[in-house]
């Protein structure tokens, strides 16, 4: 067996250890810039969350609002104002003035 001088081994080890920090390194370049990026989209979606959880708390009360005008078209009330503006219809007995038309 042939043996390898002690300055040359260390020499080697050096090398080796050089190589480990220059991979541990980029590791950690890669893994910092990622953490970066997924802080930014994290922050991206917590800013669209409350946006929609906005938007959820107005159609909540949209669907009251619709809900309540459901319950208006189903009363009498209602049906007597779209008769008279659409239709034109009026009760017995009730007179419509009209203004003069100018010529």
């Amino acid at each position: 067996m042939s043996r390898t001088p002690a300055f040359r081994r260390k020499k080697h080890n050096k090398f080796a250890c050089f190589l480990i920090a220059i991979v541990v390194g980029m590791l950690l370049a890669v893994v910092s810039i990622d953490g970066m990026r997924l802080r930014d989209k994290y922050n991206t979606y917590l800013s669209r969350e409350e946006e929609l959880t906005k938007e959820i708390e107005k159609e909540k009360e949209r669907t009251g609002e619709l809900q309540e005008y459901e319950k208006y078209t189903k009363t009498k009330k209602y049906v007597e104002e779209v008769a008279e503006s659409r239709l034109g219809l009026v009760h017995d007995g009730e007179v419509i003035f009209k203004p003069d038309r100018e010529k």
